[in-house]
């Protein structure tokens, strides 16, 4: 018999999915999303209890939830290596999110005042971890994963004050081409989610009122319907897939 902390054994039909920056914002909500499928989550963000109280609450919505919260930088090769760790205990991972990133200095400077180290640390978020967590995650990758790669339209317009963060999303976004490539058994989703009211989205702006950016739900069906679907490698505007508008990445 059964006790009621045991947990349901892992089997090859059970999906698995990797979101870092889980604890707030569009990790969280997707997490949530992912565990109403049945999809058991690995979840990492840099805020401890704020990443505690996430998995906690999915657990609650969602009865039989297995939800692994590991705090940390994804930046830090040892919480990477945390991460794979506990997907090789899962046996896999079918799904991989790279939804956890830094902005840099706000108010956003300009380029030609923006302080390098600040843009060192954007780009280590923003670029550098997300591949050397697909590294380090790429013996486990099962048959036709996904990687999601979180960009912004920052990465391919060019908006005044955001230089760093913007050509950090134009790195990853081309990365992630390249990976496409380079891997044509996997599926490379860059998805841009649009504008959301988060604590990113508001930092980008203080003292702005946000309040008309919708919340970070509202991107997350389109996301859903590119992990689910057998849409091709490339890059997807989440709104215009959850609507249906034919988009060719």
């Amino acid at each position: 018999m059964k006790t009621a902390n045991e947990r349901p054994p892992q089997t090859s039909a059970t999906r698995i999915a990797l979101v870092t920056g889980a604890s707030k914002g569009l990790g969280r909500a997707l997490a949530d999303a992912l565990s109403a499928e049945g999809w058991t989550l690995v979840l990492d963000a840099r805020g401890g209890e704020a990443l505690a109280r996430a998995a906690a609450e999915i657990r609650g919505r969602h009865p039989g939830a297995i939800v692994h919260a590991l705090p940390g930088d994804v930046t830090n090769a040892t919480h990477r290596q945390a991460l794979v760790e506990t997907l090789a205990m899962l046996g896999g991972v079918d799904l991989v999110v790279n939804n956890a990133g830094a902005l840099g200095p706000s108010p956003l400077p300009p380029l030609v005042e923006t302080p390098i180290d600040a843009l060192e640390e954007v780009y280590r978020a923003n670029v550098l971890a997300p591949l050397a967590l697909v590294q380090a995650v790429r013996p486990l990758l099962r048959e036709r994963a996904a990687i999601v790669q979180i960009t912004s339209d920052a990465g391919v317009e060019a908006y005044p004050g955001w230089g760093g963060y913007g050509s950090s999303k134009a790195a990853l976004e081309h990365l992630s081409r390249v990976l496409a490539v380079e891997n044509p058994g996997l599926r490379v989703y860059t998805v841009d989610p649009g504008d959301m009211r988060t604590e990113m989205h508001q930092a980008a702006f203080p003292g702005e009122d946000i309040s008309d950016r919708e919340l970070p739900e509202a991107s997350v069906p389109g996301i859903l319907a590119l992990v689910n679907g057998d849409h091709p490698s490339g890059r997807y505007l989440a709104k215009q897939v959850s609507a249906g508008v034919e988009v060719t990445p």
